[in-house]
């Protein structure tokens, strides 16, 4: 019970200041893998990949995963389904009191000065979140360890191929330039499956 009421309060921390959307919880989650153990920093890029393939929000589909195998630890599938809605609720349930709160005085504040200022504000906040996510992403995927204070390890030979093709057939092909992103999305995704069965 009480690791329910954990992953609801780490999450509604995260929901609380991952301004910017899903990418932006991902350094929350970095913080919260390194207080709680609950999974590892090679996990957490395997789930981002795994929520960024599915449908839904990234942050939920993290959220939702995330409870789901903390839960499951106890080796009781109620128990990490408890854990997959504690921690999903735990997410949105700071947005859903903000965006009730911001209904309920939005027509006496639309012109206030103070608060045009203070969304302008938070997009430089929101960008650099952003940022990070996808340094840290693309860090994790690139080498197989990164340490700021040891710097690059062994280079990720297979995500570097893989980043190079993507790059060539999204800028160089004019065949699948212009396809959609699920494509794109979809081949990653088996070919990251064809990686790691060998």
């Amino acid at each position: 019970m009480l690791i329910l009421l954990e992953l609801f309060v780490r999450f509604f921390r995260t929901g609380l200041f991952a301004v910017g959307g899903g990418m932006a919880t991902i350094p929350f989650l970095y913080e919260m893998s390194d207080a709680t153990g609950w999974f590892s920093h090679s996990d957490l890029a395997n789930m981002i990949a795994v929520s960024e393939s599915t449908p839904g929000p990234i942050g939920v589909n993290m959220a939702t995963y995330v409870g789901f195998t903390t839960g499951m630890q106890s080796g009781h599938v109620a128990s990490a389904i408890l854990g997959a809605i504690a921690a999903t609720l735990g997410l949105v349930t700071p947005s859903i009191i903000i965006i009730l709160i911001i209904a309920s005085v939005l027509r006496s504040f639309r012109n206030n000065s103070y608060v045009n200022s203070a969304f302008y504000g938070l997009r430089p906040a929101s960008t650099a979140l952003i940022a990070a996510s996808g340094i840290s992403v693309a860090l994790s995927t690139l080498f197989y360890q990164f340490d700021w204070g040891k710097g690059f390890s062994i280079l990720n030979w297979k995500g570097w191929v893989l980043a190079g093709v993507l790059w060539f057939l999204t800028n160089k092909v004019k065949k699948t330039k212009d396809l959609h992103p699920i494509v794109f999305i979809v081949g990653s995704a088996l070919v990251g499956i064809l990686f790691s069965m060998n």
